[in-house]
């Protein structure tokens, strides 16, 4: 896969995100200008619930608006995170990324945790669901595959790696284990969300050629498959013009 075919793809499958404690408004405005590139539009951007009328305000209709919930700690208190879903629709989001709770999947409790999950689906919907399982602390391939079954069974549009927040971000490991996973299943045409640590297309082609490999080469759209990043559109604009890119702050 050449990098200009890579930084196209990578492109219309972003998540433009911003979750930093001290995001402002200005922030989110100036996210929302980024969102709509030269070279083409993001396909969604990625902000705290509290942003998210004034960006869906700022953006075309065909840019969706992701909120988070349950993040970054992932807890199983389930009341909280049901208001955060019901902030984010009434705010007119289209999609939530929600953290699994990986602490209380580590410490055995997977019933409660199922429960959790159906719950957040069923008060979720119709919007698209992001379940973001934390793949760096579930850290083994056996944990990283029942967090992927569970949030397939309990319906999630995507299955996500990371909160960008953990030591350990995205690795190829773990998406090819929740790939496989989601190919497997059966149960429904769910995508992968691969964030944290990916900043330049170099990072994210791999990451395309082995949802390509699994899930189809057809099946590498934003309808399927998405990078959840902040400073990966500065290398794909370097990429796609010949340019340099300058030098981003670490960051999701």
């Amino acid at each position: 896969m050449s990098l200009q075919h890579a930084a196209r793809q990578a492109l219309a499958c972003l998540d433009l995100t911003s979750l930093n404690d001290a995001d402002t408004p200005a922030d989110i405005d100036a996210l929302c200008r980024r969102a709509q590139s030269p070279h083409g539009s993001v396909a969604a951007v990625c902000v705290w619930p509290r942003f998210v009328a004034q960006a869906r305000a700022a953006l075309p209709t065909q840019i969706r608006v992701a909120a988070v919930a349950n993040f970054p700690h992932g807890a199983l208190a389930l009341e909280p995170v049901l208001a955060e879903v019901q902030a984010i629709i009434d705010a007119g989001g289209d999609e939530i990324d929600v953290v699994l709770p990986y602490a209380a999947l580590k410490a055995g409790q997977g019933n409660e945790v199922a429960e959790f999950l159906g719950e957040v689906r069923h008060a979720s919907r119709p919007l698209t669901l992001k379940l973001i399982i934390e793949s760096g602390e579930l850290a083994t391939p056996a944990l990283i595959a029942k967090a992927t079954r569970l949030g397939l069974v309990a319906g999630a549009d995507f299955i996500k790696t990371s909160t960008g927040k953990s030591k350990v971000s995205a690795t190829l490991v773990a998406a090819e284990v929740m790939l496989k996973e989601i190919a497997a299943s059966g149960l429904h045409a769910a995508g992968f969300k691969a964030s944290g640590g990916i900043r330049t297309v170099a990072d994210a082609a791999p990451y395309l050629e082995l949802a390509a490999q699994l899930l189809g080469p057809e099946q590498v759209t934003p309808h399927r498959f998405r990078f959840g990043a902040s400073g990966l559109l500065n290398d794909i604009e370097a990429v796609l013009s010949g340019t340099t890119a300058a030098p981003t702050k670490a960051g999701y």
